[in-house]
């Protein structure tokens, strides 16, 4: 990747010039964009993104937001502890990485952040993934086959030490070739193999489990097996 910073005053962007060739600020805003398309992030995420298309090509464009009680409070405001440190570039870099390994992650474009005292504001700009919809949407049909490929795209990860930070099965985007992604890697890092891999799957389990209570379905226990043990056949 060829990687740049430009920066202007309060603000800064990191980004792939070999992707986009001028970047600016007002690309991360809906205002700029005509053609943008809205959608809610599927159940799990927070805000909305943005689809867009940009001189051919096929972007999405995530704004930053808070969760939890501090969320009402600190909308999408977050405590400024250097550049590298923000949300942003912390999540593009780690992209970055992956898109070396060539690992089925969504392909970082550009990252921005404004800052404002001691907060800032991030957004982040990935090229779409395309036909893609979600595992939670399809888990419950799903066949054997695909239960092991999701096992398998997890395991390409761990071997190489990245940790999602919220493994659910929304963060699981099947295409339709039978190709696997994990998309939203915010909070995500790099770590030495211990014991985060088997919570990544726990943390998978619990949403599946969620799921099921809401949609009245069972988890079969042989399709769970299968995503296990194609995870753990990569270890060996």
């Amino acid at each position: 990747m060829a990687k740049r910073i430009t920066e202007t005053g309060s603000s800064a962007i990191l980004y792939d010039d070999s992707r986009v060739s001028h970047i600016s600020a007002q690309m991360f805003m809906a205002d700029h964009w005509g053609n943008a398309r809205q959608a809610n992030q599927q159940q799990g995420g927070r805000g909305s993104v943005l689809f867009v298309r940009h001189a051919g090509d096929d972007w999405v464009i995530r704004h930053y937001y808070r969760g939890g009680l501090i969320g009402k409070f600190l909308n999408d405001q977050y405590l400024w502890t250097g550049p590298q440190r923000t949300r942003s570039f912390r999540e593009w870099q780690l992209l970055a990485s992956m898109q070396d390994l060539q690992l089925p992650a969504p392909v970082p474009v550009a990252a921005h952040y404004v800052r404002s005292g001691l907060y800032y504001k991030a957004d982040l700009i990935t090229e779409n993934l395309g036909d893609v919809r979600s595992f939670a949407s399809v888990f419950g049909a799903a066949e054997r086959a695909i239960w092991e490929a999701v096992g398998a795209a997890i395991a390409y990860f761990h071997q190489h030490g990245f940790c999602h930070a919220d493994l659910n099965a929304w963060n699981i985007q099947l295409g339709a070739d039978g190709s696997v992604y994990v998309i939203d890697w915010d909070r995500g890092r790099r770590l030495p193999g211990g014991s985060w891999q088997q919570a990544n799957l726990d943390r998978l389990a619990r949403s599946l489990q969620k799921l099921c209570a809401q949609q009245q379905v069972s988890l079969q226990p042989e399709h769970w097996q299968a995503l296990v043990n194609a995870c753990n056949a990569r270890y060996r």
